[in-house]
């Protein structure tokens, strides 16, 4: 596959803050890249400088094979972008946002009505059409802020936190447009802060860490290089350090986090860790009332690589 986006070395400084810090990274066409990092670790400045908003200190960045520059208009036009914050207007109909966002690509008006109607599909928003944003549900105007940034059929689109705040509902057609949308051939840039979503979408994913890439690869890659190979979770109906303590003795105990009732134990890759926790568990008389096996999710993967959760 060929290469959609190619960022090399790029550094960017907000006076004495170095924001992206020799920042790497490419997505190859037709894939959904996840890009993830804590709060302030440098992935809406990466955005910015990748859509020529920005100004950087040094590197390049390259998209469909051209140089990007903020008067790039022939790859932009080519290009979607949704924002976390909801952008449409108030006055105008479902239908006339979208008209109206389209339309700044496309003059053609039959062309127009044909691309607005496949839009509205995708997003679940046929029967909304006549009416206005401050009717629809939160979940709604997502659903049309997404229509608005697709409907010129863009080959590259950047998703920002698309389903922030919205219900179940419409979490899941959003979820399934975004599919879809991969299906007919958009690679997509895909930033969240749910890291379920990032396993059921993303082909790949960079974690993104005080401006610099510090891992990289499908989410069975990341969970190799986090060296993590099972979780067990202990529950407890009572902790006191004494107990925490001797867990941490075990051998191949990589971290151990308590939570309320629980004791969530990570292990390095060994076999029997399950067996060697039985065992201290009885030998000390630690009564536990339920024991759960897992694999490391993303998660936990992401707190082993970078030291913080995702909304730190």
């Amino acid at each position: 596959m060929s290469k959609i986006i190619e960022v090399e070395k790029l550094t960017k400084q907000y006076g004495s803050l170095t924001a992206l810090d020799q920042f790497s990274f490419a997505v190859k066409e037709g894939e959904i890249f996840g890009l993830l990092g804590p709060n302030g670790s440098g992935k809406t400045t990466a955005i910015n400088s990748i859509l020529g908003l920005l100004k950087i200190k040094e590197g390049s960045i390259k998209i469909f094979g051209k140089n990007m520059s903020p008067d790039a208009y022939d790859i932009k036009k080519d290009i979607g972008v949704v924002l976390q914050e909801v952008a449409v207007f108030n006055e105008l109909t479902v239908y006339e946002n979208i008209d109206y966002f389209c339309g700044l690509y496309i003059t053609d008006n039959a062309k127009r009505k044909e691309l607005i109607r496949e839009a509205l599909k995708i997003v679940g928003l046929e029967k909304y059409q006549k009416f206005y944003p401050p009717k629809l549900s939160g979940g709604l105007r997502r659903r049309l802020n997404i229509a608005c940034g697709i409907a010129h059929k863009p080959k590259l689109l950047f998703l920002d936190e698309p389903t922030v705040a919205v219900d179940p509902q419409s979490r899941n057609n959003i979820l399934e447009a975004i599919k879809e949308l991969n299906k007919r051939g958009t690679t997509i840039v895909y930033t969240t802060h749910y890291m379920e979503e990032v396993e059921f979408l993303c082909d790949r994913v960079l974690i993104i860490d005080h401006g610099k890439s510090v891992a990289e690869g499908t989410i069975e890659q990341l969970k190799k290089q986090a060296a993590i190979d099972e979780k067990i979770e202990v529950e407890l109906s009572e902790i006191n350090d004494e107990q925490v303590a001797k867990i941490k003795q075990l051998s191949n105990v990589k971290d151990i986090m308590v939570e309320h009732s629980k004791i969530v134990i990570y292990f390095a890759k060994e076999n029997q860790n399950m067996t060697k926790l039985l065992e201290l568990l009885k030998k000390e008389n630690i009564n536990a009332q339920s024991i759960n096996l897992q694999k490391p999710t993303l998660n936990d993967v992401f707190l082993d690589i970078t030291g913080r959760e995702l909304r730190d």
